[in-house]
């Protein structure tokens, strides 16, 4: 039996998602373009959304920054570097996040307000180091029980989606053993480390079309819809 909801946070509750694709985009394309040589010579490559899809989104940041310049073939930067590229991103995310504020999806709110109604617990689980603020910003805290954010993630040395680490920590810290846990994400990491955890229900959330419904079942998503108050009763 499901007790527990398990939510990742950007693009599951908020439309924060589209934020963090404009400042990755910003900061990689920043960092490819002086790589280059210009934005206008032959060898720069813009990043571009399946990029954020297929190797950022709902990861921890430098995991994300890897594994975007492994897809490139650039394997030559140090730490220095990753980290400067994700904080670079970070800074951007902040100031639009302070100037177009965090706002959650209607449909995320009714469920939100329908499985608390109901006796379901709340918790989120976000790679996301801004967790706190962005929940604040959207008005979301008082449906949440328990947050998990990039800043456990980095505390406890766990790994980062697509492995189940921040999940089972999740139902750990709600005091249920995963089968007794559903996940809810957008991201198609997300969804992998649903399934890896053996929770009870893996829910995938569909906010960009295309083939991401199909790869979110092919990674294990349970059900895949396109907005969480499909899920509520008609």
């Amino acid at each position: 039996m499901i007790t527990v909801a398990l939510f990742d946070l950007d693009g599951v509750l908020t439309e924060t998602a589209v934020l963090h694709r404009k400042a990755w985009k910003k900061a990689f394309d920043a960092f490819l373009a002086e790589r280059a040589g210009g934005a206008d010579a032959p060898g720069f490559v813009e990043f571009t959304e399946q990029d954020y899809l297929d190797h950022v989104d709902g990861r921890p940041r430098e995991d994300g920054v890897r594994a975007f310049l492994a897809s490139r073939g650039i394997t030559d930067v140090d730490a220095k570097t990753v980290t400067a590229i994700g904080e670079k991103k970070n800074d951007m995310f902040l100031e639009s996040l302070a100037e177009d504020g965090g706002q959650a999806y209607p449909g995320s709110v009714r469920y939100l307000e329908a499985a608390r109604d109901a006796g379901l617990r709340i918790a989120v689980v976000t790679s996301s180091k801004n967790g706190g603020p962005v929940l604040e910003a959207a008005d979301l805290s008082k449906f949440v029980e328990v947050r998990v954010d990039g800043i456990d993630i980095a505390e406890r040395g766990l790994n980062g989606k697509p492995a189940p680490d921040s999940y089972l920590l999740g139902a750990e810290l709600m005091g249920v053993p995963p089968a007794q846990a559903a996940v809810f994400e957008d991201a198609i990491s997300g969804v992998q480390a649903g399934a890896a955890g053996e929770f009870g229900y893996v829910v995938g959330v569909d906010r960009v079309g295309g083939n991401q419904a199909e790869a979110m079942r092919a990674a294990g998503a349970d059900v895949v819809v396109n907005d969480l108050d499909e899920l509520l009763p008609a």
